[in-house]
């Protein structure tokens, strides 16, 4: 046992690789590498999921891997939070399409999105949550991670009038009601049930827009 160990208590830090310095040839070789183990997630998904499995889809080696990020869990995020931002990517071009609709007609036009998007990506997107539900501790991180992109992308589409309390409040719904309509898809198959689910979210988002902002007391 090493002095630093008796005196905190805590076991000896496991020598590591040394990491990417973050010069800028070596940011694009990490985005490069980054960039094909996404596309492997996309096709695969995360089952058997490991570092060997992402440096074959790289076409390089652990080693190498370790050398631009901290593990498995690491590349696995960064990877996850790629896709996300392609389905974020996705619903922000048509949400461009609704310039100046309505809250709820971007959020109708970004459900469509989802309803269609590449089987791949949304695959995977599921098994992210899953694993954050399944293991909060290890990958609660890949849920997290989720609510700090999605979040301040349906803000965006909230009416610029709207104090930031609000926009936040009805941002957290949206996102809550759309990722408990694409669970139920999923698991029960009953698309007639949340199509009528998804028209009852709309009504509650025209009815909120068409209150405006309350006035304080």
């Amino acid at each position: 046992m090493t002095d630093a160990a008796r005196t905190t208590g805590e076991p000896p830090k496991k020598a590591g690789y040394r990491r990417s310095a973050g010069s800028p040839r070596g940011e694009a070789r990490r985005r490069e590498l980054l960039e094909r183990v996404t596309d492997d997630l996309a096709v695969n998904g995360l089952v058997d999921f490991s570092l060997r499995r992402a440096a074959r889809a790289a076409g390089t080696t652990h080693k190498v891997l370790l050398y631009h990020f901290e593990g498995a869990d690491d590349l696995l995020r960064q990877a996850v939070a790629r896709l996300r931002d392609r389905r974020i990517g996705n619903a922000l071009a048509v949400a461009a399409e609704q310039d100046g609709g309505t809250l709820a007609e971007r959020v109708r036009a970004v459900w469509a999105t989802l309803l269609n998007e590449e089987q791949g990506l949304r695959r995977v997107l599921d098994q992210a949550m899953g694993l954050a539900m399944y293991d909060t501790e290890r990958h609660g991180e890949l849920g997290r991670g989720a609510s700090r992109q999605y979040i301040p992308i349906l803000r965006s589409f909230c009416p610029p009038g709207w104090s930031e309390a609000r926009q936040l409040q009805v941002s957290e719904m949206i996102l809550a009601t759309l990722r408990g309509f694409l669970l139920e898809r999923l698991i029960s198959g009953d698309t007639a049930g949340v199509d009528a689910g998804f028209e009852a979210l709309v009504r509650a988002l025209e009815h909120e827009e068409a209150a405006g902002e309350p006035r304080s007391p």
